[in-house]
């Protein structure tokens, strides 16, 4: 058995042929009106500033405005709410990015909060993770989004299948194992704190690695056949998940990079482009 590598670098390229012709058509009827995202990034992390700058150049490949709003590492929540609301009541602003993690001093959960549910194109808020969940129209959390497209792209069969996540966070493990409950799966969430790990893995006919250490998911746990998302990314370009042999055994395996990662931001600005055409409307 060799794996079908679940390539999103190239499913991006694809996609963003359809976005950037779907942007340009947006335009034209909407009196020139280019759809924009607003991206706010507190401190200076380097990793996070990176981030925000490959979502602005995302944005920007296919036609569409990304604004940048960067605010010091004092910041405190209170001035954060008020960038929030003030991007909130922009009527050029179709999407409002807050990139996590912000600095220890401010209430993350209330600032995500605060981001108008229509404008929520990241999928942060409590309210919209209720609503997907709920299996009701909303934006759903980018990394899961995009790894739903992925599998679908791949024509992976979902139905019945036997899903296990491992990692829980509001953003990644939570909704992921919403999507992947709606779309039929039986589903089980791990974290690092599960006892005895491995038996919970080995079940797993689809297996998403979350928990944001890396290679904490040894190759030896995941049974042959499995399909195989990794969704961590860590120096020296390791994921979540050990993938010593597993392409010679499994039946499908995302790459790191190239595979989860360019679907989070695809996502992203794919869900910016629908809130401008539902703000159009």
């Amino acid at each position: 058995m060799t794996a079908i590598i679940l390539d999103g670098k190239a499913l991006v390229k694809q996609r963003e042929v359809k976005l950037e012709s779907d942007v340009a058509e947006l335009i034209q009827r909407n009196g020139n009106r280019t759809p924009i995202l607003a991206t706010i990034l507190v401190g200076s992390d380097p990793a996070s500033g990176t981030y925000v700058q490959m979502k602005g150049n995302a944005c920007r490949r296919i036609g569409m405005d990304s604004i940048k709003v960067e605010l010091s590492e004092e910041t405190t929540t209170e001035q954060l709410l008020a960038k929030i609301d003030e991007l909130n009541q922009n009527p050029d602003v179709h999407g409002i990015l807050l990139q996590h993690p912000v600095p220890a001093q401010i209430d993350e959960r209330a600032c995500f909060d605060a981001i108008s549910i229509e404008k929520d194109v990241d999928g942060v808020t409590t309210k919209g993770y209720g609503l997907m969940a709920m299996g009701e129209p909303a934006y759903g959390s980018a990394t899961p989004a995009g790894i739903m497209h992925l599998l679908e792209h791949y024509n992976i069969e979902l139905n019945g299948k036997h899903a296990v996540i491992v990692g829980r966070s509001p953003i990644l493990g939570k909704p992921m194992a919403a999507m992947l409950l709606n779309a039929n799966c039986t589903v089980t969430i791990c974290h690092s704190r599960t006892t005895d790990l491995a038996s919970h893995i080995k079940q797993a006919d689809i297996l998403v690695g979350a928990v944001g250490r890396p290679e904490f998911i040894k190759a030896e746990w995941i049974k042959d056949g499995a399909v195989v998302v990794d969704a961590g990314y860590h120096p020296g370009g390791l994921g979540d998940i050990d993938k010593a042999g597993l392409e010679e055994r499994v039946a499908a395996l995302t790459p790191v990079p190239g595979g989860v990662g360019p679907m989070t931001i695809n996502a992203l600005i794919s869900q910016t482009l629908t809130a401008a055409q539902q703000a159009a409307q």
